[in-house]
């Protein structure tokens, strides 16, 4: 009888102590806390700009959320293109990633509109305009489609590249075969302009121009440099014709799982690595020309009078544009554009 007892009280105390542990996960008592991960995929390079930011904003985030949110960033495609990934943040299986305009147009056709050619005459408009009222007009198109818009970053003005001869006029582009975004706007800007434009992910682009697959494509200076385009082609002209803005998003699925309190760091946080990724974008423009042309890259201006005559050539692909979404805001932004 005594052993008997003496076995019950054994696992009293066993029990005793078992469900002390199991309730002292946290000093206060309560039940550890699950950290929540957040994975940003992307397509660019680690060199570039882009990641950069996002590595800094998952290192400022879990600091600000005292590790309650972890951040792993996956660069280079390994997650998959850009429409991947962004199908990904639909089904919550990706959390975050910073994707051209272009790309998002296809899930929110009104995004089209900030592709349209030489719309932003320099960086200081196109940053009135996306921080203004009518980008966040069409980041509100977002939640609808399973993202969320945290602003706009910067992949900057893009300009062409081929490896079949030096273009200084607009008669130079007729019949070169050009990588494009896989955008619809973007392949009526080169179609117009007589080339033969083939949407691709960034991530097959450099095999496709090793390969001849296609004779160019069309990029900022710093996809260029980061990508080692030199190395495939040999001619690079400054035609500034798209301004390329990157959204910063999130899935929805993940931003509904945050509380509130986490959701107005994320924002916080998403707004200062907006502006630092604009700084290290800038410089990236200003180191990039000359580091290409030590590479043995050659650097053409267009001749005088050629922009402005791409600018007349281009205007019907703004009356395409808003027989697609609306000429409502087509001119809404270009307006802005000019205030």
């Amino acid at each position: 009888m005594k052993k008997f007892l003496g076995l019950i009280s054994l696992l009293l105390i066993i029990s005793l102590v078992l469900v002390t542990g199991c309730s002292g996960q946290k000093d206060t008592g309560t039940k550890k806390e699950e950290v929540k991960v957040m994975k940003i995929g992307h397509v660019m390079g680690k060199d570039r700009s882009l990641h950069k930011a996002m590595v800094k904003f998952g290192e400022d985030l879990e600091k600000a959320t005292n590790g309650k949110i972890k951040v792993e960033v996956f660069s280079d495609g390994v997650l998959g293109g850009d429409r991947q990934v962004l199908e990904a943040l639909q089904m919550g299986t990706v959390q975050a990633t910073s994707v051209s305009t272009g790309p998002v147009a296809a899930f929110a056709p009104r995004m089209d509109v900030f592709d349209l050619p030489f719309l932003f005459k320099d960086k200081a408009t196109a940053y009135k305009v996306f921080d203004g009222p009518v980008g966040q007009e069409l980041l509100n198109d977002l939640p609808k489609v399973g993202l969320v818009g945290m602003g706009y970053w910067e992949n900057g003005f893009r300009h062409l590249t081929n490896n079949k001869r030096e273009v200084k006029t607009a008669d130079d582009i007729k019949g070169l075969k050009i990588r494009t975004l896989e955008s619809k706007v973007h392949v009526a800007t080169w179609k117009t302009l007589g080339a033969n434009p083939t949407p691709m992910s960034f991530s097959q682009l450099y095999s496709a121009l090793e390969q001849g697959v296609v004779d160019g494509q069309e990029n900022p200076f710093g996809n260029v440099v980061a990508s080692k385009f030199n190395e495939v082609q040999k001619y690079l002209t400054k035609t500034g014709h798209i301004y390329n803005a990157n959204i910063f998003l999130i899935s929805k699925k993940f931003w509904d799982s945050l509380t509130d309190s986490e959701k107005a760091i994320v924002k916080k946080v998403a707004e200062e690595a907006k502006v630092y990724q604009r700084q290290l974008n800038e410089k990236e423009d200003q180191d990039s020309a000359a580091l290409l042309t030590q590479r043995g890259m050659k650097i053409t201006e267009l001749n005088p009078g050629e922009k402005e005559k791409l600018q007349q050539m281009l205007q019907p692909v703004y009356k395409q544009v808003g027989e697609s979404i609306g000429q409502d805001i087509v001119d809404k932004v270009v307006a802005a554009t000019k205030q």
